[in-house]
């Protein structure tokens, strides 16, 4: 599959994923009152989402552009968010973890491994380095101490004894005739050079090697000229000229193929390229314009505030965020009436505490009695943390990516644009916190002075003489948590690693996957749900569940952030189920450590102060 095939995988998911932001808009934030219509709405958004998130992560696997990835990256966060907003709804519904989707399904038209919930491939990939070292590592520490389970070792039986000796003798005889083969062809070929340089090269061989060489040219160019003629007639082709691209003559397959090889021949050297950064850049041409800008939106705002109140307001102190409150764009009246405000509400709050002291003392009156406050009892979507992520990705998907040509870019390069973009505004703030501020408020301090008699702040003598009557406080006497938690401090991860390791409490992960937890559907668990019961998840539904709540959230920060919180995830079963299996495997897919908290390791930290220090190590290993 060619890079344009994932383009147009992108734009066509974006396309359903503005259809699903539209009906959230239309049907989620409108109240409901029958639950059974609100449960099929959300089941059939669960399953449309969930294809969404399948062809999403495709795409970001295989996307070599830095940018396009970090782009279709936050839709691809957002969407795993919003999945798991939308199961924890419907979980609260039926009070229920497993639901009936066969009907959802059957209206969808889709099959039950539609449903199944996709492992991002990224969260592997971008973390393989740190991984890997950190396998390594883990390796080396319960080698040396002596913590490594041998594996047994079985015995073979007579069968696979003799095959290994056959294997092993055949290979032994094709090695040593190869090798006399050899020999013997590299003695014929001296021989022959012994010849040549005795008598020499016949001249109409000489003749005959240059008739073959240019006719097999000739023939290759005339060949090459009849196809692309044949592409044009056949409309394959547009014929723009002999100044075509050269792929531009192979048919549609072939073309594909040869531009994934191109693109994966140039994907480890795009992104081993380092982060571009043209602050440098913007500070140098843009910086000029931008304080000079913001240093006559200043001036004008204080020359409008002293035309309306007849003096010059004080500058913006820096804890209040300094001239970003001018820089807004707000009108000097806006600003004075903010500050008005603040005034007001200081003194209200004085007359309030007058207004107490005063009732403390008046004897106290029954409050009238207030009518019950009505409760609207219909079902409604609650806030989500993703949509305006979503919506924000769209928006940009559409600004930047929707009509870009993407034929010409084949380095698949950083657009130089979008990074200044990005950086401009952080080379603003800085401009305007380092260097504008400190200039405006010296600027504003001069004019007070000739113009309106002022002087600067209040004298700073009355500051340190309050600052000298300061009590010193004595310092307090550390206990023997603070003790514990600065020795922790002082020591590095890879000490504190090493220790969990070995006393237990760091277990090595077996590589298992979560599609390794082989199983099927149980169409009639649907059935019986239907009539109110609550038969056991089978095998795929218990997959999933690990997936939504263990897995995402690890492999995510953003899903971890602001996704609905998970705070443990219970595996119970009799033995030989698969619950170990399904630890590891979550450790696996989202390449994270494993702690055995069980009682026999923790008992090795003794007393209330060894389990403080043991949870804060694993805390902050």
């Amino acid at each position: 599959i060619s890079h344009s095939t994932y383009i147009k995988m992108w734009a066509d998911t974006q396309k359903e994923l503005d259809t699903m932001l539209q009906r959230e808009r239309d049907e989620f934030l409108q109240p409901q009152e029958d639950l059974e219509d609100v449960m099929k709405m959300l089941a059939t958004a669960y399953v449309q989402y969930l294809e969404i998130f399948r062809k999403l992560e495709e795409t970001y696997d295989h996307l070599i552009h830095q940018q396009k990835r970090a782009a279709v990256r936050q839709v691809l966060d957002g969407v795993m968010g919003r999945i798991l907003e939308i199961k924890k709804e419907m979980v609260t519904l039926e009070s229920c973890e497993c639901h009936s989707m066969a009907g959802i399904l059957m209206e969808l038209q889709r099959v039950p491994e539609d449903i199944e919930i996709p492992i991002p491939k990224y969260f592997i990939k971008e973390n393989l380095g740190v991984l890997q070292y950190r396998e390594k590592f883990l390796h080396e520490i319960l080698l040396n101490a002596g913590l490594l389970e041998q594996e047994p070792v079985t015995a073979m039986t007579l069968e696979e004894g003799i095959r290994v000796i056959q294997v092993a003798e055949r290979a032994r005889q094709g090695r040593a005739r190869a090798a006399f083969m050899k020999k013997i062809y590299l003695e014929e070929k001296r021989q022959s050079k012994k010849q040549e340089q005795g008598t020499g090269k016949n001249p109409d061989d000489a003749a005959t090697c240059i008739q073959k060489v240019w006719r097999g040219y000739r023939q290759r160019k005339r060949t090459e000229r009849l196809r692309e003629e044949e592409m044009i007639f056949l409309g394959m082709v547009s014929g723009a000229g002999p100044q075509n691209l050269p792929h531009s003559s192979l048919p549609p397959d072939l073309e594909a193929v040869s531009t994934l090889k191109k693109a994966n021949i140039l994907q480890g050297e795009v992104q081993e390229r380092k982060d571009y950064s043209f602050r440098h850049e913007l500070r140098r041409t843009e910086g000029p314009h931008i304080k000079e800008t913001f240093q006559e939106e200043i001036t004008q705002c204080f020359l409008e505030c002293r035309h309306i109140t007849g003096r010059f307001p004080d500058y913006p102190p820096e804890k209040t965020g300094g001239s970003k409150a001018i820089i807004v764009e707000k009108h000097p009246e806006e600003v004075l009436e903010e500050l008005a405000a603040k005034k007001a509400e200081a003194e209200k709050q004085e007359q309030e505490k007058k207004g107490k002291e005063e009732k403390e003392a008046a004897p106290e009156k029954k409050p009238a009695k207030v009518g019950k406050p009505v409760v609207d009892e219909r079902w409604k979507m609650p806030p989500s943390n993703f949509l305006s992520m979503l919506e924000e990705g769209s928006s940009q998907y559409q600004v930047y990516w929707e009509n870009r040509d993407n034929k010409a870019d084949f380095l698949q390069d950083h657009d130089p644009e979008l990074i200044k973009e990005g950086e401009r505004e952080e080379v603003e703030e800085e401009l305007r916190v380092q260097q504008v501020d400190e200039v405006m408020q010296e600027k504003l301090l001069r004019v007070k002075q000739a113009l309106d008699g002022e002087t600067g702040p209040q004298n700073k003598a009355g500051k340190e003489k309050g600052e000298k009557k300061k009590k010193r406080h004595r310092k307090t006497r550390r206990g023997g948590h603070e003790n514990l938690m600065m020795s922790l401090a002082c020591r590095t991860i890879d000490s504190l690693y090493q220790e969990l390791a070995e006393e237990g409490l760091i277990i090595q992960v077996k590589n298992v996957n979560l599609s390794d937890y082989i199983g099927y559907y149980d169409c009639l668990g649907s059935m019986l749900r239907e009539t109110g019961a609550q038969p056991m998840p089978s095998i795929p539904e218990v997959r999933q569940l690990v997936a939504l709540y263990g897995i995402l959230p690890l492999g995510s920060q953003t899903v971890h952030e602001n996704a609905p919180l998970v705070k443990s995830l219970l595996l119970a079963g009799p033995a030989g189920v698969g619950k170990k299996m399904l630890v590891h495997a979550i450790c696996t897919e989202a390449g994270a450590n494993l702690f055995s908290l069980t009682p026999s390791s923790t008992g090795k930290y003794l007393g209330k102060e060894g389990l403080i220090m043991m949870l804060h190590m694993i805390l902050k290993v």
